[in-house]
């Protein structure tokens, strides 16, 4: 599973990528749980390799092809609150070294 929650800052500031100061621990299980029951409850095959932003307080799951789409798309919609991320089909996001499929 993937460990990340981001807030993406404006391109224009400079600063690169960090978690979110207020993430809890409470919004990553409630993301978790968000992202188990949408697997169960939909077919996910088409979007194995995508990158799937959860919020955890609307439920909403974004797809694209990185955070940093996601975050954009977004942030072009006035949207800005931090999101849980999982690439779909794998167990990691990011990982050093090899990484390996779900089963």
């Amino acid at each position: 599973m993937i460990n990340s929650v981001y807030n993406l800052p404006n391109k224009s500031d400079g600063e690169s990528m960090m978690g979110h100061p207020n993430w809890t621990e409470d919004d990553s299980r409630k993301s978790k749980q968000i992202w188990a029951e949408y697997q169960e409850q939909h077919d996910i095959s088409d979007q194995i390799g995508q990158t799937a932003g959860i919020d955890p307080k609307s439920g909403r799951i974004w797809f694209g092809n990185s955070i940093s789409e996601i975050v954009e798309d977004r942030r072009d919609e006035g949207m800005t609150s931090p999101l849980f991320f999982e690439l779909v089909g794998f167990k990691a996001y990011f990982r050093k070294g090899f990484y390996e499929t779900a089963a």
